[in-house]
């Protein structure tokens, strides 16, 4: 079983402080819960991390890759790994702010990990899902899973999707399927729903849950932090074999 463990992170921009600026201690909980979920991965000892989130397309990211947060209005390259060039295939921003978030970690637990990116479409099929879940254990003998995806955009009137009712009880399933690393919970959520409700974490969750189950085995999960503090739905989990 390659699979040794994977974390759920979220990846908006503002997690990074100097982009936040006066509002960073705003989301001072959810950083600290995503450095620990981080920590807790690498801790796992794997040989391999992959840094997995939503992108243009699907398909995997070989370092040499780096990540900008210009169009957000900071001066910042983030490298997939950080001993590398900056420059090779530009990364989505979901996989810049992963890889950001391993940048922080000590560099004695991150020495010896290799990292490679992957990025998924919203549009990709089931399918290419499962094709993508089952290439995760090809990067043996001990690989991870850094998961970016954000939660429902449409929690109250000033959240970028304005208010869908429907939000709430579609972040509560994922709260539930994370903290119960429930992968049948994670592959049976509705697309076209997801889409309306400007989900940025369904397809890579699914990737999540297919890798998982390719696996086998039984799972543990951990979930550190649940809430919508603009919004939209963030949410930091662990999955363990159990």
């Amino acid at each position: 079983m390659p699979l040794v463990a994977a974390a759920v992170c979220p990846h908006p921009p503002l997690i990074v402080p100097e982009l936040a600026g006066a509002a960073a201690p705003e989301l001072d909980d959810l950083r600290t819960a995503a450095d620990t979920a981080v920590s807790q991965l690498l801790a796992a000892r794997p040989d391999c991390v992959v840094v997995l989130g939503i992108g243009a397309a699907t398909g995997w990211i070989i370092p040499p890759a780096a990540g900008s947060f210009r169009p957000w209005g900071l001066d910042l390259t983030v490298p997939l790994v950080p001993a590398l060039p900056d420059d090779g295939e530009p990364l989505p921003l979901a996989v810049t702010v992963g890889a950001w978030f391993l940048g922080r970690q000590p560099v004695g637990a991150r020495t010896g990990v290799r990292v490679v990116g992957a990025q998924v479409s919203a549009e990709a099929t089931p399918a290419e899902l499962t094709l993508l879940a089952g290439q995760v254990h090809e990067y043996r003998p001990r690989v991870a899973l850094l998961v970016m995806g954000d939660g429902s955009a449409c929690r109250g009137t000033k959240a970028p999707g304005y208010d869908d009712p429907r939000a709430e009880a579609y972040d509560e399933g994922v709260a539930r399927a994370l903290a119960g690393a429930d992968a049948d919970a994670l592959l049976g959520l509705d697309p076209g729903l997801s889409a309306e409700l400007k989900v940025a974490g369904r397809a890579p969750w699914q990737v999540l849950a297919g890798a998982v189950r390719a696996a086998g085995g039984a799972w543990r999960g951990e979930l550190s932090y649940a809430a919508a503090p603009y919004g939209v739905s963030y949410f930091v989990a662990n999955w363990t074999p159990a």
